[in-house]
């Protein structure tokens, strides 16, 4: 009598194309687990911590400066698009620093920054979506203003239509950047998946584990505005935790190799 077939006899190995890998169903509650492992990591690794939360301090301290400077919310988003251009590496070297602490390795500042060349091709690949989707976004939110009250001191029935309308795009493209990109850049790194693999999976994820995700995209927006709210200096702390706790994630969420 011939053998059923079982799912694991279609297992597809890492270097196939736009494919999806299987994920775990999370406890709502998992992302303070890696919250609380990011802490773990970071006092593991302090010197690594501070390279990389001075760089994202200094980032996002720039596009404060620029917005006062210029006077106008305007630059906001042509400086978003950069610190998504530079952001995925800088956080290469977390994702790295807490896979060497996985491994009892003494993680290594040279190394974590050699992390940026282990699968560069993807890798730069998904900063340039990210990128793109951003200067999408920029281009709607131009096109909304047409919606913008013409006179001075309108009531807020003429800006409802602006507000309700920006509103929803602006948390749908977020929902959707999230979804991507909430796990793909530590997968691309350790398992040097393709690009349409790695955002295939995430977005599998997140789908999944809607509540999970939800808790994590608040942390995550909380450790961000946090940031801000301080010039920057907040960065220092949060944004070293919020890496290591995306790797972790990352591990208790995409399906290993056995």
């Amino acid at each position: 009598m011939p053998r059923t077939a079982k799912s694991s006899d279609f297992k597809t190995p890492d270097h196939e194309y736009a494919r999806t890998i299987p994920c775990e169903t999370l406890s709502i509650l998992a992302p303070f687990q890696w919250v609380k492992m990011g802490f773990r990591d970071l006092f593991k690794a302090p010197f690594i911590s501070l390279f990389y939360g001075l760089c994202f301090a200094v980032a996002s301290a720039a596009i404060e400066w620029l917005v006062y400077m210029q006077g106008s919310h305007l630059i906001i988003f042509p400086s978003l698009i950069v610190y998504m251009l530079i952001g995925p590496f800088l956080a290469l070297g977390l994702y790295d620093a807490s896979w060497q602490i996985e491994k009892n390795h003494k993680p290594k500042l040279l190394h974590s920054i050699k992390a940026i060349r282990r699968n560069g091709v993807s890798q730069w690949s998904f900063a340039l979506l990210l990128c793109v989707a951003m200067i999408f976004w920029m281009r709607i939110a131009a096109l909304l203003h047409a919606l913008y009250p013409e006179m001075q001191g309108a009531s807020l029935e003429a800006f409802l239509p602006f507000l309700v309308t920006g509103s929803v795009v602006g948390i749908l493209f977020s929902c959707i950047i999230f979804a991507i990109s909430a796990f793909s850049i530590p997968l691309m790194m350790e398992r040097k998946v393709d690009m349409m693999t790695a955002v295939f999976t995430s977005y599998n994820a997140v789908k999944t584990n809607l509540g999970a995700m939800a808790v994590w995209a608040t942390i995550i927006i909380f450790g961000i505005t946090l940031g801000f709210l301080t010039a920057g200096i907040g960065m220092l702390i949060t944004m070293p935790i919020l890496g290591y706790a995306t790797w972790h994630g990352y591990r208790s969420t995409i399906r290993r190799k056995h």
